[in-house]
């Protein structure tokens, strides 16, 4: 029996392209945004792959609206099985130029979303004793970086919110469980629409990695939930574990890197952006999964390949340990031989 799945932020972006793994699965497929445009494009690529999809306008901010979607999901296409958090905005600024309503409309998006959508999974999923929840979350949910302190926010919160909820599932022997995959910098839609204060156009710290990339982890995670988290990229893993070695020398390598390296050398872009309104009116209806950054950005990962497979990592692992091991022993013995 296929899948029923609910992914928010599915019109663009990761989520654009979780959905469409999910189709070629032949999976049931709630598409949950605000921009109806990039809602059914995402329900074509669903149906063309294979799958059923359900489109569901909704802003996450509001926990009401994802009741409502929840509801449709389950009357359309039965009990929900997993459950992907994924939308978000972003303003790109110094903390001080960021305004008080505009710092809550990301935290109430970009964390409370992620709150909301997790409510609204589990009142389904608890009385079953069944299902998964997956948070998309981020390397910068660890390491900050300057010019998003509200998205980096928010990622922390995630992260300390489903660590708690992760407990709580626990101590109940629940069989619902819920992972987060920490992703690297994506070439997705958001550099080109978010709400930016910055001189030139926002771009992903390089190395950047295609949306599929970020994609295949999120459905790894879902089918594995086991694990409390799942790290995308090398960068992911090398970000983190440079900021639990040595946090004072990344804040001082950030702060002299850190502004250029987030900003193009062409001119910001112009309009609101996306952070009240969804970004899909005419003539660019449709965003896609992909940015505008597909020739500098990497379509798969060996570090998140290597991820999805640990037991045969670890077998060749062992082998080349054992193989050197070995080679080591056989010079030596060679070298006494030639002595004797």
């Amino acid at each position: 029996m296929s899948e029923t799945v609910v992914i928010t932020g599915a019109s663009a972006g990761i989520g654009r392209a979780t959905a469409r793994l999910y189709g070629r699965r032949g999976a049931k497929v709630v598409l949950v945004a605000r921009g109806r445009a990039g809602l059914e494009a995402a329900a074509r690529d669903v149906e063309s792959l294979g799958g059923r999809a359900l489109v569901q306008e909704a802003d996450t901010a509001d926990w009401r609206q994802l009741e409502s979607a929840a509801d449709a999901a389950e009357e359309a296409f039965g009990p929900i099985d997993v459950w992907i958090n994924c939308a978000f905005t972003s303003v790109f600024a110094p903390f001080d130029e960021i305004t008080p309503d505009e710092y809550e409309r990301v935290t109430r998006v970009a964390y409370l979303g992620f709150v909301y959508g997790t409510r609204a999974a589990l009142r389904r999923m608890l009385p079953r004793d069944r299902g998964t929840v997956v948070q998309v979350g981020s390397a910068l949910g660890e390491r900050a970086i300057p010019l998003q302190s509200a998205y980096c926010a928010a990622k922390h919160a995630i992260n300390g919110f489903t660590s708690s909820l992760r407990v709580e599932l626990l101590n109940r022997g629940s069989n619902v469980h819920i992972t987060i995959a920490q992703m690297p910098a994506v070439n997705t839609p958001q550099f080109s629409w978010v709400r930016s204060r910055l001189p030139r156009h926002p771009q992903p710290v390089p190395p950047i990695y295609q949306p599929e990339v970020a994609a295949r982890g999120v459905l790894h995670a879902a089918d594995h939930p086991r694990r409390k988290q799942y790290y995308i990229g090398a960068t992911t893993l090398a970000t983190i574990w440079a900021n639990r070695l040595a946090p004072a020398l990344l804040d001082r390598y950030l702060a002299r890197t850190g502004f250029d390296s987030q900003q193009t050398d062409a001119p910001a872009p112009s309009g609101p952006g996306n952070l009240y309104a969804p970004a899909d009116e005419p003539p660019c209806a449709d965003h896609g999964a992909h940015g505008i950054f597909d020739d500098t950005s990497h379509p798969r990962s060996w570090q998140a390949a290597l991820a999805r497979h640990p037991v045969a990592t670890a077998t060749a692992v062992a082998g080349a340990s054992l193989a050197t091991v070995a080679a080591v022993v056989r010079q030596r013995l060679n070298g006494t031989s030639s002595k004797g």
